[in-house]
C-alpha cells in the first residue's frame, strides 16, 4: 500500500503544473464584433459589449481562464479557428449542417432570421417569399445569405423577378445601406432586427416584416481536434446555466426567447 502510494503522490504533483496552467490559460476568441446586441463595441470607446460578450466571460470565470475577443471578418471566422488564430469562435454563429463540418458547436441560444423594414412597411413585405424583384442588404457568409439566394431561385422558378442583394463583410455596412435608403429591406438574426426595430429612430422609424424563419441555434465553435476544450466549455455553460447567470444575461439583453437551457454538441441538424 505504501510503495504504490508514493508513485501516485508524484504523478499528482507532476500533474500540478499542467492543472494550473490550464485553469490560468489565456483563450483567444474570434468575433464579428457588429452585431448588436450580441457583440459590438460600445461607442465612442473601443469596449466589447453584448450578450455572447458577458456569456463568455461568465464561462470565464468557471474556467478559470481569460478569454480575450478578437475582432475579425465573419465569413473567415472557421478558417481562422483551423489555422489555429483562435481558440474557439463565438459570434452569434448558427451551427449549420456545413459549419459543423468544419468544427465542433457548444450550442447555446436559439435564434431564427429577421426582416426589417420602415415602420410604413411601403413594398408590403411580409415574409421571405414576398421579397421577390426587391433589394435587400445583407452580411456576407451568413444564413441569411444563403436563405436569401434560394429564395431568389425560387422566385424565379415560378416567373417573378429575383431578390437583388446588396452583400457586405459586416451587418453595419450592410444596415448603411438601408437606412440611406439603398435597399427595401435589411435581412439578419432576428435578435439584431429585434434589437434595431426597438433602438432606431427611438423605436417608432422601423419593425420587422412578419415572424422569424430558420430557427437554429448559435453555437461556440471549437477545431474537432480539440475535444478537451470542447468539454471544458460545455462543461461551464451548463454550470452558468445552472446558477443563473444565463437567464440573468438573457434578461439583461431582452434575448428570453432564444433561450437555450440544455448545452448540447452540434444539435443544429436537428433543425435543419
Amino acid at each position: 500500500m505504501k510503495r504504490a502510494f508514493v508513485p501516485l503522490l508524484l504523478l499528482l504533483f507532476a500533474l500540478a503544473p499542467s492543472a494550473r496552467a490550464a485553469a490560468t490559460q489565456n483563450l483567444r476568441v474570434g468575433s464579428d464584433i457588429s452585431y448588436a446586441p450580441l457583440e459590438y463595441y460600445a461607442r465612442p470607446s473601443k469596449r466589447v459589449e453584448g450578450f455572447d460578450y458577458d456569456l463568455a466571460q461568465a464561462m470565464a470565470a468557471k474556467l478559470g481562464s481569460r478569454l480575450s475577443f478578437e475582432n475579425h471578418d465573419f465569413n473567415d471566422l472557421l478558417k481562422a479557428l483551423n489555422r489555429g488564430t483562435f481558440d474557439l469562435v463565438i459570434s452569434a454563429m448558427n451551427d449549420t449542417r456545413e459549419r459543423s463540418r468544419q468544427a465542433d458547436f457548444i450550442d447555446y441560444f436559439l435564434a431564427g432570421s429577421g426582416i426589417l423594414v420602415p415602420a410604413d412597411n411601403p413594398h408590403h413585405i411580409f415574409n421571405l417569399a414576398s421579397l421577390c424583384g426587391m433589394t435587400v442588404d445583407l452580411q456576407r457568409g451568413t444564413s441569411q445569405e444563403l436563405a436569401v439566394k434560394a429564395q431568389s431561385e425560387r422566385c424565379t422558378a415560378v416567373g417573378l423577378h429575383p431578390i437583388t442583394t446588396l452583400v457586405y463583410t459586416t451587418d453595419d455596412e450592410a444596415l448603411k445601406q438601408f437606412l440611406a435608403g439603398k435597399s427595401m429591406a435589411h435581412v439578419s438574426d432576428y435578435p439584431v432586427v429585434s434589437h434595431l426595430a426597438r433602438t432606431l429612430g427611438g423605436g417608432k422609424k422601423y419593425r420587422i416584416a412578419g415572424q422569424q424563419f430558420g430557427v437554429v441555434p448559435y453555437g461556440i465553435a471549437v477545431p474537432k481536434k480539440d475535444a478537451a476544450l470542447r468539454d471544458r466549455l460545455q462543461n461551464a455553460l451548463k454550470a452558468v446555466i445552472a446558477d443563473g447567470t444565463y437567464d440573468a444575461l438573457l434578461k439583461k439583453w431582452g434575448l428570453e426567447q432564444g433561450a437555450m437551457r440544455s448545452a448540447p454538441i452540434n444539435a443544429g441538424t436537428k433543425f435543419q
